[in-house]
């Protein structure tokens, strides 16, 4: 039963079911954008071996890069924190934003005049058609939450961000916060 729609700003943890969806699997997905054409998202817990200066070399940084999910994995996306310095930005929700003038943000990094704490970037996002999302839901493929974290969710740690939302939802989730990635290791 889906008890909260999905919406912008709003978290989608995927349920413990997905095992094996490479992309999906113990993912923390942030709404970016929810309409009737469709859902744009991008996992917040899933660090790529990657950092800003291996993709953009003229960029000295040691930036973390993030699987923002399955689609377009060949172009680099961000959502960031600080509109009042980044022009172009959406508003996600809370005090979140998506994209903007990428030379200022590339301007911003090498004067070092913004963080990580304020700026996260991604390869890919997430993407569901017009009632793909809907589907998956009812479905019992993931979990929609309100981001409690808001702003703050840069702070998450990604290693047990998962584990938290599953002790959190309690019940039959407490089960699986402790048990492994790949259950055949068990």
């Amino acid at each position: 039963m889906i008890s909260l729609q999905p919406s912008k700003g709003h978290l989608l943890i995927a349920e413990p079911s997905i095992i094996g969806d490479v992309s999906f699997n113990r993912s923390v997905v942030l709404l970016a954008d929810h309409s009737d054409q469709g859902s744009i998202g991008f996992i917040m817990n899933k660090p790529l071996e990657y950092f800003l200066s291996d993709l953009i070399p003229e960029i000295e940084s040691d930036f973390k890069i993030y699987n923002g999910g399955p689609v377009e994995q060949d172009n680099l996306y961000f959502i960031h924190k600080v509109p009042h310095l980044i022009p172009n930005s959406v508003e996600i929700s809370g005090g979140i934003y998506w994209g903007g003038d990428f030379a200022v943000v590339s301007r911003l990094i090498k004067e070092s005049k913004i963080t990580q704490s304020e700026i996260r970037f991604f390869l890919g996002y997430s993407g569901w058609d017009s009632h793909q999302l809907n589907q998956e839901l009812e479905a019992n493929s993931w979990v929609i939450v309100e981001n409690d974290y808001e702003k703050n969710i840069f702070g998450k740690s990604y290693d047990t961000f998962w584990k938290e939302k599953m002790i959190e939802l309690g019940g039959e989730y407490l089960l699986w916060s402790n048990a492994p990635e790949n259950p055949t290791y068990n």
